[in-house]
């Protein structure tokens, strides 16, 4: 094998000579089982309905795999948010198309891999929060609400400034989605014995608790608070979501 290499994520072998980044010098890994896809390799999803795995929400590192052949926006919207690295339509090249991995790959390097708020671990790339060594089971948009408190612990994150970098809005809508999405992921931290870390104030932002704010009976934190400058919002919500 030489040059780079990609894994495509197809129940077909037989990648469109215009995606095929082999043209360019890559190789290419063809891979049938989206848990095969762990690591820092980067991934061709086919979005092609009669070549599209049933199971390729299972992808290890989202923010590393392109879908292609997402000809329609709706569908790109819910891929962008369900934290895939990007989305695109059919007639892409493979020049275009390796630019774009390459975009990624450059990114991701220059992103934290991880944020520590309090016990919790924010991974990037799992998208997901790690606590007494296992994972909460974040979903996308609870993960960026911490990823964005924990920038700045102890600091009140106002309810406009969550709106905007992280659902990508300028102006508040009529819904309680920020107040739906901080209740449950409170609930997962709460099964960690971490519920304490989100706190609510007064004037209806939000901050992440440093260790001395703790209350409860919850166990001690075991780390500080770190922050990054890292976090990216995500776009509005994918199809299917409730209260958005």
């Amino acid at each position: 094998m030489h040059g780079p290499v990609f894994q495509w994520l197809s129940t077909s072998p037989h990648i469109p000579i215009g995606w095929d980044l082999r043209l360019a010098d890559w190789s290419m890994q063809h891979v049938v089982d989206e848990r095969a896809t762990a690591g820092m390799l980067p991934v061709v999803l086919d979005w092609r309905r009669n070549s599209r795995l049933p199971r390729w929400q299972g992808v290890s590192t989202p923010a590393r795999v392109v879908a292609v052949g997402v000809d329609d926006p709706r569908e790109r919207t819910f891929l962008l948010a369900r934290g895939l690295g990007d989305a695109i339509g059919s007639r892409v090249t493979h020049v275009e198309l390796e630019a774009r991995l390459t975009r990624i790959g450059n990114r991701a390097r220059a992103l934290p891999r991880e944020l520590h708020a309090g016990p919790v671990t924010l991974d990037l790339f799992q998208r997901d929060g790690r606590a007494g060594g296992r994972w909460l089971g974040l979903h996308p948009r609870e993960f960026a609400l911490l990823w964005r408190l924990a920038e700045t612990p102890g600091a009140s994150v106002t309810r406009a400034q969550l709106l905007r970098d992280v659902w990508r809005l300028e102006r508040a809508p009529e819904t309680n989605s920020l107040a739906v999405h901080v209740s449950r992921l409170r609930a997962k931290l709460h099964a960690a014995r971490c519920g304490w870390l989100v706190r609510t104030e007064a004037q209806g932002g939000y901050r992440l608790a440093i260790p001395a704010q703790r209350q409860g009976h919850d166990a001690p934190p075991t780390t500080g608070l770190v922050g990054h400058d890292a976090y990216q919002g995500r776009k509005s919500a994918f199809p299917g979501e409730t209260s958005t």
